[in-house]
């Protein structure tokens, strides 16, 4: 019996118009999350994935933002075409969303327990007839749930008056508090050193194992897509390059951007410093033709440089968008060059 489908964003397209024109953001992304999965989402950082997750909730700045064609379905509903009310009701117990920087997520004139209780009063609709008192208590729950000391406190606490681990195990609590059905978890980590950054991503990890919940986890550490993660969409420049099992992600990466991250990655056994890919993400402004990533590509051959690949299925855990992956197209008729 196959898993249900809880997320699918079918060839999303986003445009940013700008003084020097219109940047193409996401060209023709797709994506699905499964219930109760944890799918993780790895590329450089501008390549659109912050961009991806904006769109589902539909929170991107319009304009200068635009949505240029494409289908985003929760649970069977296609997210760009509901109303005002129904978007309400997905971002309330649907889908939450912990932003990478909690600094800029929590607001600085108001206190924890303001925040975290219009979360919580506004999450469900019976909520909105509780008491003052009865919403401070259902805010004190998160904030345990999270492991902070002395919640009572905290509640009366402004953003400023917090650590950056608390700041972050906050705004967890929150994203939290209304029991979403899917989480979208933006660099949890980014602003945190490395031992609060362990201790939050263990935190949600537990907390979601608990909860059940659907899990999008954004990262450039490839370690934490590796232990928590049970499959992995690689992106670059507004595509999804790659999507595999994460352990057959990391045992055999196909493409040659996902294999050039691979080889980015220091080695605990030293060997000096690790290669970079050459070049730099291309200008959305121009973006190249065909493939985007020809222009930095080791194995770029001329079909590349003319046609956008789609994805091949290499198995079916594993699917790549690669015309060195076409089994239908004659290689040796091509030109392989180097940059």
């Amino acid at each position: 019996m196959s898993t249900p489908r809880l997320l699918e964003i079918k060839d999303l397209r986003v445009e940013f118009k700008v003084y020097g024109g219109v940047l193409k953001v996401l060209d023709g992304v797709n994506f699905s999350v499964n219930a109760g999965e944890k799918v993780g989402l790895v590329g450089e950082t501008g390549c659109g994935k912050t961009t991806t997750m904006k769109a589902i909730l539909r929170i991107l700045p319009i304009p200068p933002a635009r949505i240029a064609g494409g289908e985003i379905f929760f649970k069977g509903q296609d997210i760009l075409r509901m109303r005002k009310r129904d978007l309400s009701k997905v971002r309330g117990s649907g889908i939450s969303m912990i932003f990478q920087d909690p600094t800029a997520a929590l607001n600085p004139v108001f206190t924890i327990g303001e925040q975290l209780g219009a979360v919580v009063q506004h999450a469900r609709p019976e909520n909105r007839r509780l008491s003052k008192r009865k919403i401070r208590d259902k805010a004190i729950i998160p904030l345990k749930e999270v492991a902070l000391a002395d919640p009572e406190r905290l509640l009366d606490s402004y953003p400023i008056q917090l650590s950056g681990g608390m700041r972050q195990r906050v705004c967890i609590g929150m994203a939290l508090a209304t029991d979403p059905e899917l989480l979208i978890a933006d660099e949890p980590g980014t602003s945190l050193d490395v031992t609060i950054q362990d201790q939050v991503l263990r935190l949600l990890r537990v907390l979601v194992e608990e909860k059940g919940t659907s899990v999008i986890l954004i990262t450039h550490t490839l370690g934490v897509v590796r232990e928590t993660t049970d499959r992995v969409y690689v992106m670059y420049a507004g595509n999804m390059v790659e999507e595999a099992h994460t352990r057959k992600l990391f045992a055999e990466p196909l493409h040659p951007y996902t294999q050039g991250l691979m080889q980015a990655v220091p080695k605990l056994t030293g060997g000096g410093i690790a290669e970079g890919i050459p070049g730099r993400i291309p200008s959305y402004l121009d973006p190249p033709p065909g493939c985007r990533f020809h222009t930095r590509c080791p194995r770029v051959m001329d079909i590349c440089r003319r046609q956008k690949p789609p994805f091949f299925k290499v198995d079916e855990e594993h699917q790549v968008a690669c015309f060195l992956y076409d089994q239908n197209h004659d290689r040796h008729k091509e030109e392989t060059a180097t940059l």
